[in-house]
């Protein structure tokens, strides 16, 4: 492989270059690529396909390493373990853009592994991820139909910025991720501050003008340095064996396609599949092995049920569960399903269904990543979702989260993030569990944490919608929009374009196709679509619950949050913690100290609460002149004794101040350990404070 690179700018003194050659040379295809000081080596290489395959088994997997920051990794084992969140992401994102430019049929193993070598903390790698394992495919010699260009877009006062540092994404009203071919897009994902939908519209097209250089750069280093395409062999069902099949459920198969209950069609497709299967092995028995028979089948009868449904779609604007293409199903709204919880919410949306539960609490359950570029970084509002088997009627492995999850979760969260305010002091958590699955779960979740949330009592911005939009096209220009997809639709449509906002605007979006790209027209009309649909369910669950609730909700904790001289900080904590320790020990409290002097107190109801309060406010408060106080003797003198009237501080009551008649000596009146009541009569310009027990007496007798 000869060495060879590009370089293209993206922005004003931003640019990204591409070099091959250098490293991993018995690849099918590498590339390093590079934007600032950050640099991530890109593989792609193949394998033959396995026996039976009747899918693409394409593999993206990024890993991040500590070394690359110049860092060592956290904990007692000193080596990288199970991918982050982060590292999940990356690999979805660009996993969804490349899929869709490998030919039908072609079922070979593919993996693309992206790994980061070095990070300045300043750029971020996931967009050279998508860059790079574009341009390996390019380079080998697989058949990928590429390239693809990608860009992350941002918006700050008023205008769009290409691949913004880590500190302008903090900035930006929209983070916008877009990959497509020139002048046409192939997957976006990304968050928003309740923008327009025209303003998304716009970055895109901002986007789909740095695409056509990136394409233009990676096809001029594939012909400096690319291999020659290998001959495939494409896996596809023998024209007799379709007509056969075809033939054999003619009278039957429109029928069963087109049954409106989810769990009712797939018993009834099944009950096809089973009745022909015997005659579908008779017929091609002399002509094909066993294995041979059973894989081309299971893909002539699934091609045969895509095939019945998309027609019948097309021409007849049916759809398999009845609705006309515009049509949302039915929509049910719940709150306060759950004793004990602090907030709860069931959304259901046709046979999709969606259990969300909101918890609050302080600052230590906050979620905190150790992230190789970026440092730590913390969130106070996290959403979890869960896909479990008996959503869709069946029994599986169980296990924890798998990619799948992560991305569904990570896209809820962004886009009901936007409307938790920022100086709301709880730590937010929502746990979407998936009680039914016929279409877009991801959606019901943020319908449903929505609904938990505001019977929490958080006082959220707006309420927040998703909805998804798919398309059915037949190849020769007819194109149409679906409404609110189910899972046939998805499975066998063409695209599941997923939009989250409020009223006022977009706050989150994802987009997945399986064609090679579409017009961003086609994507800005579905756009519309998607706007039309969520208004009509933030309208339906305004009827169950319309704003937050006044109050948090009762089994919810409560925080208050004081402000404190940052000098009484050493005193709240105390030598070596004993007194932040003990009071949280006794009051059963959380306390969370800033440098700025604020004190953040959380308990679980309003008597620990008070109490915390007042035991923070008596280690931190100073002493006033003509306030009374009950004190402590800590040590007396012949000419008077010392009262710690607050914690660590500490007044002289002089004999002359014990009584209102002449006192002998300090033992009449109090001995070391007894609690006196005193008024502070003085503070000196040192500090030195003078008590008096009488004055306190007296002022408490005339009351």
């Amino acid at each position: 492989m000869s060495e060879a690179k590009v370089s293209f700018e993206v922005a004003a003194g931003r640019s990204i270059e591409i070099s091959t050659g250098k490293m991993a040379k018995l690849a099918n295809g590498s590339v390093i690529v590079t934007m600032g000081e950050t640099n991530l080596l890109v593989c792609a290489c193949s394998g033959p396909a396995r026996p039976g395959a009747d899918f693409f088994p394409l593999q993206v997997d990024y890993r991040e390493k500590y070394s690359a920051a110049g860092r060592f990794p956290g904990g007692f084992i000193k080596r990288e373990g199970r991918p982050s969140e982060k590292e999940i992401l990356t690999c979805r994102v660009t996993d969804r853009p490349l899929r869709p430019l490998f030919p039908k049929g072609f079922y070979d193993d593919v993996q693309v592994q992206a790994l980061l070598l070095s990070a300045d903390g300043v750029n971020d790698a996931d967009i050279l991820c998508m860059i790079g394992s574009s341009a390996a495919l390019m380079l080998s010699d697989l058949p990928f139909q590429g390239p693809i260009g990608a860009v992350r877009v941002g918006l700050i006062d008023g205008e769009f910025i290409a691949n913004p540092t880590y500190e302008e994404k903090q900035k930006s009203e929209i983070e916008l991720i877009y990959a497509g071919l020139p002048d046409k897009v192939i997957m976006i994902e990304g968050e928003s501050k309740e923008v327009p939908e025209q303003v998304l519209k716009d970055a895109m097209v901002f986007a789909n003008e740095i695409v056509k250089v990136q394409c233009a750069a990676q096809l001029e280093l594939a012909a400096k340095a690319g291999k020659a395409k290998k001959e495939i062999t494409l896996t596809t069902v023998p024209e007799e064996m379709a007509d056969f099949l075809a033939e054999q459920l003619k009278d039957t198969i429109e029928d069963a396609c087109l049954i409106a209950s989810k769990e009712d069609r797939g018993n009834a497709l099944d009950a096809l599949k089973s009745g022909v299967e015997e005659a579908m092995f008779a017929k091609f028995a002399d002509v094909m092995e066993e294995d041979e028979i059973a894989q081309k089948f299971r893909m002539a009868f699934d091609a045969l049920v895509k095939k019945t449904i998309r027609t019948a779609i097309l021409e007849k604007n049916y759809r398999p569960d009845g609705r006309d293409t515009e049509s949302l199903r039915d929509l049910h709204s719940e709150v306060a399903v759950l004793p004990v919880v602090h907030g709860s919410g069931i959304f259901t949306r046709g046979e999709t269904q969606a259990l969300v539960v909101t918890t609050l609490g302080g600052e230590k359950d906050a979620q905190i990543a150790d992230t190789v570029a970026n440092g730590d970084e913390v969130k106070r509002f996290y959403l979890h979702y869960n896909f479990p088997n008996y959503s869709v009627g069946e029994v599986g492995r169980i296990m924890g989260p798998g990619r799948r999850e992560v991305g569904h979760g990570n896209l809820a969260e962004r886009s009901v993030a936007q409307v938790i305010p920022e100086d709301f002091p709880y730590t937010v958590r929502c746990v979407s569990e998936v009680m039914g699955s016929n279409g877009s779960t991801s959606m019901a979740s943020v319908c449903g944490a929505t609904l938990s949330l505001m019977d929490a009592g958080v006082p959220i911005k707006a309420p927040v919608a998703g909805i998804s939009c798919g398309l059915v096209t037949d190849g020769n220009g007819k194109e149409l929009l679906l409404t609110d997809i189910i899972g046939a639709e998805d499975h066998f449509g063409d695209m599941d374009f997923k939009v989250c906002g409020t009223s006022e605007g977009v706050t989150g979006f994802q987009l997945d196709l399986k064609l090679p790209g579409i017009s961003l027209d086609l994507l800005f009309k579905a756009m519309d679509r998607n706007l039309t649909s969520r208004l009509k369910i933030l309208d339906s669950m305004a009827e169950c619950i319309a704003e937050p609730r006044e109050d948090l909700n009762a089994n919810a904790p409560r925080i208050v949050s004081i402000k404190i001289n940052p000098d009484k900080i050493g005193g709240l904590i105390g030598p070596g913690g004993k007194n932040i320790k003990g009071i949280c020990e006794e009051t059963g409290a959380d306390i969370a100290i800033e440098d700025d002097g604020t004190v953040k107190v959380m308990a679980k109801d309003k008597t620990a609460l008070d109490q915390a309060l007042f035991r923070v406010e008596a280690c931190t408060a100073e002493a006033e002149v003509g306030k009374i106080y009950r004190g402590k003797v800590k040590n007396c003198r012949d000419f008077g004794a010392f009262v710690e009237i607050l914690p660590g501080i500490e007044g002289l009551l002089h004999i002359s101040e014990m009584a209102d008649y002449r006192v002998a000596q300090v033992s009449d009146i109090c001995k070391e350990g007894d609690n006196v009541t005193v008024k502070v009569i003085d503070i000196d310009n040192g500090g030195k404070i003078r008590l008096s027990r009488k004055a306190a007496l007296a002022e408490l007798d005339n009351k």
